[in-house]
């Protein structure tokens, strides 16, 4: 940090992604993303921080990204659930790459990524 603006606009950023995190509503999307011990070893946490930096870069509001415990298929870690209109969508061996083609494709544009998905491959 080398001004107080830089220091403002990094606590925006933190607020935003916070917010992101907060538990959703009804019509709202959200995202969990396995972070056991499996799941951090597979890489998970740059997954979540790039799933929460693509919904801060497109000011998603109603998305709510968090993470959870273990899935339950270590093997396919890190693992991604989206939780939209009802239906649940399980991207694995996913990566900051992968997510945030899911963030566009997915969560901004309404086509899940099928080739990401369980049983896709």
């Amino acid at each position: 940090m080398k001004s107080l603006e830089e220091l403002r606009a990094l606590r925006e950023k933190m607020k935003s992604q916070i917010d992101n995190r907060s538990v959703a509503s009804t019509d709202e999307t959200v995202i969990k993303v396995g972070m056991a011990t499996c799941g951090i070893a597979a890489g998970a946490r740059p997954v979540l921080d790039a799933l929460l930096d693509e919904a801060d870069k497109r000011q998603l509001h109603n998305v709510s990204i968090s993470q959870t415990g273990c899935i339950g298929m270590c093997r396919l870690e890190p693992i991604v659930e989206v939780f939209q209109e009802g239906q649940k969508y399980t991207y694995i061996l996913m990566t900051p790459e992968k997510a945030r083609k899911v963030v566009v494709d997915h969560i901004v544009n309404g086509n899940p990524v099928k080739e990401y998905l369980i049983g896709e491959q």
